[in-house]
């Protein structure tokens, strides 16, 4: 069982062949689930309707998107529909048996909203602000993705969940990967981005274990971080390897898998 993460970038850019022989290649030997992202795409059409984003960073130096109540209507939008669907659309024109689902179908992904953020404003100041429409992820029903699975389709999950009181919420797809894949008792969680790993002191990394992954989480940029927080919370919740890399290669898929490509990131 893999759990592919596909970055944002990789639906912007277009999914090209190399990507989607790939996937049809893995198909015919593994089970395979994708979790997308599209954080640009959200504040590109957010921005056309006139709503403009709020980013924030947490006292860890982790920036995500403040999501009011408007921009989480947009933000289900565009990912459940218009990012999701296209995703699907391109896999199915090749052959590939895609389902399109958000986290709230089924309640795969049950999250909890949070209250109250802890922030750094601009002038490096703790400030807590009201939490808005983002949740943290607590449970996922992993019934609707098996049964899918077990009749050979590919689920395409975009990262909406459904907060205590059934509300939308915003989670991050790095870490709805991850909690999917640890659920799921995954052999494999593999992010394809727009870089060709984790790089430290201007180069890339090979290999991480689970620990110099945690040292490194506070000395890699912004996007890169919660790969690294998503790759540690996978790995603690069984999943075998997290492997990082380039969705922009030949046979991007085949050789993160075979270790020809990316950081790869074990418990030892």
């Amino acid at each position: 069982m893999i759990v592919l993460k596909m970055g944002g970038d990789i639906y912007r850019r277009g999914m090209g062949d190399p990507l989607i022989n790939d996937l049809g290649r893995l198909l015919l030997r593994d089970r395979l689930i994708i979790v997308h992202g599209g954080g640009d795409e959200v504040t590109s059409i957010a921005e056309k309707l006139g709503k403009r984003q709020v980013f924030i960073t947490s006292p860890s130096g982790i920036r995500s998107r403040y999501t009011d109540r408007e921009t989480v209507e947009i933000y289900t939008m565009v990912m459940a529909g218009r990012i999701n669907k296209a995703i699907v659309q391109q896999l199915i024109s090749r052959g590939l048996r895609a389902v399109g689902l958000a986290g709230i179908d089924g309640e795969i992904l049950r999250a909890k909203r949070k209250k109250r953020l802890i922030i750094i404003d601009e002038r490096g100041r703790r400030r807590i602000i009201e939490g808005g429409f983002t949740g943290k992820i607590t449970c996922v029903n992993t019934l609707v993705l098996k049964a899918l699975l077990g009749c050979g389709c590919l689920p395409v999950v975009a990262p909406v969940a459904l907060g205590e009181e059934d509300e939308l919420l915003n989670v991050d797809s790095d870490r709805a990967a991850a909690s999917i894949a640890a659920a799921l008792k995954a052999d494999r969680l593999v992010f394809l981005t727009d870089v060709e790993g984790v790089m430290a002191d201007g180069k890339y990394l090979k290999r991480l274990t689970l620990g110099e992954a945690e040292d490194l989480l506070h000395r890699v940029g912004p996007g890169m971080d919660k790969k690294l927080l998503a790759s540690v919370e996978a790995l603690r919740g069984g999943v075998g390897e997290a492997i990082i890399s380039s969705g922009f290669i030949d046979e991007p898929v085949m050789k993160a898998l075979s270790h020809e490509a990316g950081t790869v990131i074990t418990v030892g």
